[in-house]
C-alpha cells in the first residue's frame, strides 16, 4: 500500500480580520517616533560663553549661557538658564540669542529688582 501524501488546504481569509490588521498597522506606524537627522551636524555658532535660548524640553523659552560643549554622534552642550538650573541639551535645540536681550544688571552684579 503506498503511503497517503498530505496537500494542504489554502487558508479561509476573512475581508473583516484583514482590515482589522490593516487599522492596527495603521496606528501602529502613527506611533513611530521622528529622528531628526539633522541633530547629528549639530548647529553652527554654538561655543563656551555664548549665550542662548533654549527651544525645546524642560526649560523651552528660557536663556542660557553654554558652560561646555560636547562633541559625538549628537552634539550637545552644558548650559546653565537665568534662573540657575542647568542641564545638557542637544546644540540643535538651541538658538544664539543676541546679548541686547539679556536682563539689564546693575553695577554691583545683582538682577533687576521686579
Amino acid at each position: 500500500m503506498s503511503p497517503r501524501r498530505f496537500k494542504a488546504k489554502p487558508a479561509k481569509i476573512d475581508p473583516a480580520a484583514t482590515e482589522a490588521a490593516a487599522a492596527r498597522a495603521a496606528l501602529a506606524a502613527s506611533r513611530v517616533a521622528n529622528i531628526n537627522l539633522e541633530a547629528m551636524t549639530g548647529r553652527a555658532g554654538i561655543a563656551q560663553g555664548s549665550r542662548v535660548r533654549i527651544a525645546s524640553g524642560l526649560y523651552a523659552g528660557e536663556f542660557a549661557i553654554v558652560e561646555s560643549v560636547v562633541g559625538g554622534v549628537i552634539p550637545a552642550a552644558l548650559v546653565r538658564t537665568e534662573s540657575g538650573s542647568s542641564r545638557r541639551a542637544r546644540t540643535i535645540d538651541l538658538v544664539p540669542a543676541p546679548l541686547e536681550d539679556a536682563p539689564k544688571r546693575s553695577d554691583d552684579g545683582a538682577p533687576p529688582a521686579p
